[in-house]
């Protein structure tokens, strides 16, 4: 599949998942649980909402003869066209979706189009901040941008200065922060994982960290970002993570690959 274009694609995706929360406004909306998504987590109005809305733009690609797999947050896996096709779409309509769901403002779609089964093969990837509006975009070998901003010339802090954790609990995070006391200046739980991760991209963060096993919908696009402006994503094992909702795994993100290491190290000392 050649670039069909991903952007306007992305672009108009954002528009109708911001038309959406537009017609949502309230927690009352947003958060009644309506099923259980293929990842296993509860699926509400607004996850359900922002899917369809993502899923009826597929199948205009799909009517325009692009074939791919589609892995998604609560559809789960589905096949458009050629079943040969090494294409995958991977979707998280709404990354963050408890600040969704509490009108917090720091939740985003994340969409990633890769030529080939794992996170490495990720060509595409595109972040919207539903919050501040913020469009982060990479290409592979062709960089990434916020706002249409090259990123990279601002590059995170080669200390640990703010470290945020993502995909948590109470008892992970006091057990994550007795590791990392002394090491780091500053703990934030911002609750994003794709967004943070783009944060880092710009100098913002200068690691990230899923203290929780995660999936390739939460970081396919962010992942991307960040490497095209320069930093590191890693996860503990160091395998590429498949393409799909089985595979889990803890993610570290930070400004090269000798301080993502370090900050794993620090986290998971026994691997």
């Amino acid at each position: 599949m050649t670039d069909p274009g991903w952007l306007e694609f992305c672009q108009l995706v954002a528009g109708d998942v911001r038309g959406l929360l537009q017609r949502l406004p309230t927690r009352d909306d947003r958060e009644p649980v309506v099923g259980r998504g293929e990842g296993g987590d509860d699926t509400t109005v607004i996850d359900s909402e922002a899917e369809g809305v993502v899923v009826r733009r597929l199948e205009q690609l799909a009517a325009r003869g692009i074939s791919f797999r589609l892995v998604s947050e609560e559809l789960g896996e589905r096949r458009f066209g050629d079943a040969g096709s090494p294409w995958v779409v991977v979707v998280d309509p709404i990354d963050g979706s408890l600040n969704a769901k509490r009108s917090l403002p720091f939740y985003c779609i994340s969409i990633a189009f890769a030529d080939g089964p794992t996170l490495d093969d990720v060509r595409f990837g595109y972040v919207l901040d539903l919050g501040s509006g913020e469009e982060w975009v990479a290409t592979a070998g062709r960089g990434a941008t916020v706002n249409g901003r090259p990123l990279g010339g601002v590059r995170p802090k080669a200390r640990l200065g703010i470290v945020d954790f993502e995909a948590t609990n109470a008892a992970l995070i006091a057990e994550a922060a007795g590791r990392l006391d002394g090491e780091v200046g500053r703990i934030r739980v911002l609750g994003a994982l794709a967004l943070a991760i783009c944060q880092l991209s710009d100098g913002r963060l200068d690691g990230v960290a899923s203290l929780k096993q995660s999936r390739s919908v939460d970081v396919a696009a962010a992942a991307l970002i960040v490497r095209e402006a320069g930093g590191h994503v890693t996860t503990p094992d160091r395998t590429p993570l498949p393409l799909d909702l089985n595979a889990r795994t803890r993610i570290v993100a930070a400004r090269d690959e000798e301080m993502a290491t370090r900050l794993a190290g620090l986290l998971w000392p026994d691997g």
